[in-house]
C-alpha cells in the first residue's frame, strides 16, 4: 500500500525567552498508509501534540518535511481536520448549525440541498438526531465530542487528526464513542492519527502504535503493529491472545521512559575511584527471583564494602528485557543475567547489534521448574508423554507457555524438554515472554497453560493450588548454570580491578548463601520488598523440602546451588551447549569462530583471581560431561554434529561473527 502521509526526518526546535532553545522532536521518520489508524503515545512533554500539529499544518517543522499524498504541508487545510479534547464548538450555535458552518465554508460550491443532506447524514452518523437543535450548553461531554467528530467528518477530510479526543469523558461514554468512531472509520476508510495517554484505547483503535521517547529531543522509540482483526468490540478485544502482550509492551515502554528520566536526574556520571579501584560507585541490575540471593546478601552483609565497593546500588528490574535495555544503553555497570544472555547479547540477539558481554561468575545453578495449570493434572497429565497425548487430542486449541526471555535457560530447557518428548515448541505450542513475577497471575487468569521460570514462582503456584510442577531442572539437566554475572566487555577493560573486586564480593556472598546456618537469614532478606517481595513461605534455600512438593506426585522443588566445587567458575563447555540450543531455534547464528567467541565470553582469569582472594586454592572447578535427561551427551569437540543430530529444530545459520574490537568504554 502506498504512503499517504510522510513525516520525513523532522526536527522541531522552540526558541526560549532566555535566548536558549528547546529541542522538542529530533529525527522523526514516519509513514502512514491510506485508511490506517495510527496512535501516538508517550509521557507528557514528549511532543505527541507537536507532531500532530505539524501534520495538521498548525505548526511547521524546523527541519524536515511533512507531506500528504506527496504534497508538502505548509498550512492548515480542510483535507486535514482536527478534533480536540475541548470540543471547540461555538456556544451560540446548535448541533446542526455547528456542523453546517464547517460544511458551508468548505463545500460552498455544492447546492444548498446537498450540503443540508451531508449535515443531516452526519448528525445521524454520530447518533445525535434527538439533540440536533440543542446548543452545546445543553449537551453532555460525550455528545459535544460527537458533534466535533461529525463536524470533522462532514467536510470529507483526507485525514482525521484526534488530540486526546476522549480524555475528558467518563468511562462508559468514552467506550461507546470509541466503538462508534471505529465503525465510522471502518465504513468510510478514514485515515486517522490520534494522540492518547490510554494504552487500552490505543490497542482498541489502532492499526499501529507509535511510542515516543522522553523529551527533549524526543524520537520514535518503538512502533507496534496491532494484529487484532477488525471489526473490534471493546468487551471482546481483551480476549484476543495478543491483547495483553501488546498492552504489556506499551506499559513496559512507558515505565522504562519514566525510569530513564528518574535515573538521569539522579545518576552520578563520574566514576569514583578509591581503595585502589577504578570505580567504587556501581549500579547492578537484578530481577526479583530467589537466585538474586548473592547480590542481596553482598549488599546487606557488607561484602561489597569489604572489597572496596563503597557505593553499590542494586537496581530492581521488572523483567530481563529491562536488564538488556539498561546494559545496552550503559545504564548499568553489571547485572544478574540468565546464563545465555551474555552470549545472546554478544552475538547480536538484541536487534541484530552485537554488544560483547563477558561473564566471570556463575552465581546460581538450577532453581527452575516447568509448571502447568492445575487443570492439566486433573485431566491426567503427569508426564511429558501425557502432555504430548493431551496436545494431540486438543489440536483445535491454542496452548501458550510462558518463559522469561529468549536467551534464558528457562526458554532453552523448556524447548529441549518439549522437543525430547516429540513436541515442537514453535508449532505444537506457542511460547510467550512474560516477566517472572507475572507468571502466577497469568496462569491463574488462564492467559497461559504453563511456564518455565525460576523460584519462588513455581513453589507459589503449587502452594496456592493454581499449578503443579511437571518437571524441574534437577531432572532435565542437574547442575546447569542458571544465573551469571554479566558485564560489558568494554566495562571490564576499563575497570579491571573493580571487576575482580565485584566477583570476589559476590563469590563470598554465594558461599554465605550456601551455608545452612544462614538459610533463614537469606530467606528473610529475599522476602523484603526491595528484593523478591513475596511471602517468606514461598522462598526456599538449601536442600529440597517435601513440604512444598507438588500435589500427590511428590517432586522436589527446584533448589539453587549457590556455591561449591564446580559451581561458580564459568564453563566454556556449558556456554557452548547454550550456543547450540540458541542456534537450534534460530535465535542467533552458530559462529564459525566459536572458539574465539567462547574465549572472549568466559573470563576465567577474573574468576581465578577472585577465588584466590577468598582462599579457594584446592578447589575443583569442573563438573564433568553434560548429560541431559533423555540420555544424550553433549559432544563439545564437535558441536555442529551435535546440533545437526537434533530431531526437532529450525534451519540454523553458520556465519563468521565479527565482534567489535575491545576498546574504550562507550556509554549511550
Amino acid at each position: 500500500m502506498s504512503v499517504f502521509v510522510a513525516v520525513d526526518n523532522i526536527d522541531k526546535v522552540f526558541d526560549l525567552s532566555n535566548g536558549g532553545q528547546y529541542v522538542a522532536l529530533k529525527g522523526i521518520d514516519l509513514e502512514i498508509r491510506k485508511g490506517e489508524f495510527v496512535s501516538l503515545i508517550g509521557h507528557s512533554g514528549c511532543g505527541k501534540s507537536t507532531l500532530l500539529n505539524m501534520i495538521a499544518g498548525l505548526d511547521l517543522p524546523t527541519e524536515g518535511v511533512v507531506s500528504l499524498e506527496s504534497k508538502r504541508i505548509t498550512k492548515p487545510g480542510p483535507d486535514r481536520m482536527v478534533v480536540f479534547q475541548n470540543y471547540s464548538l461555538l456556544p451560540w450555535l446548535n448541533v446542526r448549525e455547528n456542523i453546517e458552518l464547517a460544511v458551508d465554508e468548505v463545500m460552498g460550491d455544492l447546492p444548498k440541498g446537498e450540503r443540508k443532506s451531508i449535515v443531516e447524514k452526519h448528525i445521524d452518523m454520530v447518533g445525535l438526531r434527538p439533540h440536533a437543535d440543542k446548543q452545546p450548553a445543553m449537551l453532555s461531554g460525550g455528545q459535544k465530542q460527537r458533534v466535533a467528530i461529525a463536524r470533522a467528518l462532514a467536510i470529507r477530510p483526507k485525514l482525521l487528526l484526534l488530540d486526546e479526543p476522549f480524555g475528558a469523558l467518563d468511562a462508559l461514554t468514552r467506550g461507546n464513542l470509541q466503538e462508534r468512531l471505529m465503525e465510522i472509520c471502518d465504513e468510510y476508510k478514514v485515515t486517522s492519527v490520534m494522540v492518547t495517554h490510554d494504552v487500552d484505547e490505543a490497542v482498541l483503535l489502532s492499526d499501529r502504535i507509535v511510542m515516543l521517547t522522553n523529551g527533549p529531543g524526543s524520537k520514535i522509540g518503538q512502533i507496534l503493529d496491532v494484529d487484532i482483526p477488525r471489526p473490534r468490540k471493546r468487551m471482546e478485544v481483551v480476549n484476543h491472545p495478543n491483547y495483553y502482550s501488546l498492552r504489556s509492551e506499551m506499559i513496559y515502554f512507558l515505565n522504562r521512559q519514566k525510569q530513564i528520566k528518574k535515573r538521569q536526574a539522579n545518576k552520578t556520571q563520574v566514576a569514583i575511584s578509591r581503595n585502589n579501584l577504578e570505580k567504587v560507585n556501581l549500579e547492578i541490575g537484578f530481577v526479583p527471583l530467589t537466585a538474586c540471593a548473592p547480590l542481596a546478601v553482598a549488599k546487606e552483609r557488607g561484602f561489597f564494602a569489604k572489597y572496596g565497593l563503597e557505593d553499590v546500588k542494586l537496581v530492581r528490574e521488572p523483567s530481563w528485557r529491562g536488564i538488556v535495555d539498561d546494559m545496552v544503553a550503559g545504564q548499568l555497570d553489571a547485572a544478574q543475567m540468565p546464563a545465555g544472555m551474555p552470549l545472546w547479547l554478544t552475538l547480536g540477539g538484541n536487534s541484530g547489534q552485537p554488544v560483547p558481554v563477558v561473564t566471570s561468575l556463575t552465581m546460581a545453578r538450577n532453581g527452575n521448574a516447568i509448571t502447568l495449570a492445575k487443570r492439566f493434572y486433573e485431566q491426567g497429565v503427569y508426564t511429558l508423554s501425557d502432555l504430548k497425548n493431551y496436545l494431540q487430542k486438543s489440536k483445535d486449541q491454542q496452548h501458550v507457555f510462558g518463559m522469561v526471555h529468549p536467551s534464558s535457560m528457562h526458554n532453552l530447557l523448556l524447548r529441549y524438554w518439549l522437543a525430547a518428548g516429540g513436541i515442537d515448541p514453535d508449532r505444537d505450542v506457542s511460547l510467550a515472554v512474560i516477566p517472572p513475577a507475572q507468571m502466577v497471575s497469568n496462569l491463574q487468569s488462564g492467559n497461559i497453560d504453563g511456564y518455565c521460570v525460576g523460584e519462588p514462582w513455581n513453589i507459589r503456584a503449587a502452594v496456592e493450588g493454581s499449578g503443579f510442577s511437571i518437571a524441574t531442572d534437577l531432572e532435565i539437566w542437574l547442575g546447569h548454570p542458571g544465573k551469571v554475572l554479566g558485564v560489558r566487555e568494554d566495562w571490564a577493560m576499563a575497570y579491571p580491578r573493580t571487576h575482580v573486586a565485584l566477583v570476589t564480593a559476590l563469590l563470598e556472598a554465594a558461599q554465605f548463601c550456601s551455608q545452612e546456618r544462614h538459610y533463614e537469614e537469606v530467606r528473610q532478606i529475599l522476602a523484603r520488598p526491595e528484593y523478591v517481595g513475596t511471602d517468606i513461605e514461598y522462598i526456599q534455600i538449601g536442600d529440597p523440602n517435601v513440604a512444598v512438593c507438588s500435589l500427590e506426585h511428590h517432586r522436589e522443588y527446584a533448589h539453587h546451588l549457590f556455591f561449591g566445587e564446580g559451581v561458580n567458575r564459568p564453563s566454556r563447555t556449558e556456554h557452548l551447549w547454550i550456543l547450540t540450543q540458541m542456534a537450534r531455534w534460530d535465535k542467533v547464528p552458530f559462529p564459525r569462530n566459536w572458539l574465539e567467541i567462547m574465549e572472549r565470553l568466559c573470563r576465567v582469569d577474573v574468576f581465578s583471581m577472585a577465588a584466590r582472594e577468598i582462599g579457594l586454592f584446592n578447589f575443583s572447578y569442573t563438573r564433568g560431561k553434560i548429560e541431559m535427561f533423555d540420555g544424550s551427551i553433549f559432544n563439545s569437540e564437535d558441536p555442529l554434529s551435535y546440533l545437526a543430530n537434533q530431531k526437532i529444530k529450525r534451519e540454523f545459520r553458520i556465519e563468521e561473527v565479527v565482534l567489535p574490537v575491545p576498546g574504550r568504554l562507550k556509554v549511550a
